[in-house]
């Protein structure tokens, strides 16, 4: 099965919360609420250098894609 790359999440024991999942290589999910990350990989020392410099587009991409999403649904 392919997967797009962000999926969009809710669930009722969060109801404030809007989550972001990332589904390739580094996977993630973010609450765009607070904008905490919740990394699904485990990283060596070496990885979480170069996972500093990847993060901050990351995060932007999953945002653009819940602006798409919401924009989208309101049309």
């Amino acid at each position: 099965m392919e997967l797009p790359k962000f999926l969009l999440a809710d669930n009722t024991d969060f109801p404030d919360a809007i989550f972001i999942v990332h589904t390739e290589y580094p996977r993630f999910i973010i609450n765009l609420e607070n904008d905490e990350v919740e990394w699904m990989e485990e990283f060596s020392k070496e990885d979480e250098a170069d996972l500093m410099d990847e993060t901050e587009s990351l995060i932007e991409a999953a945002t653009a894609f819940y602006d798409r999403e919401v924009s989208r649904y309101d049309a």
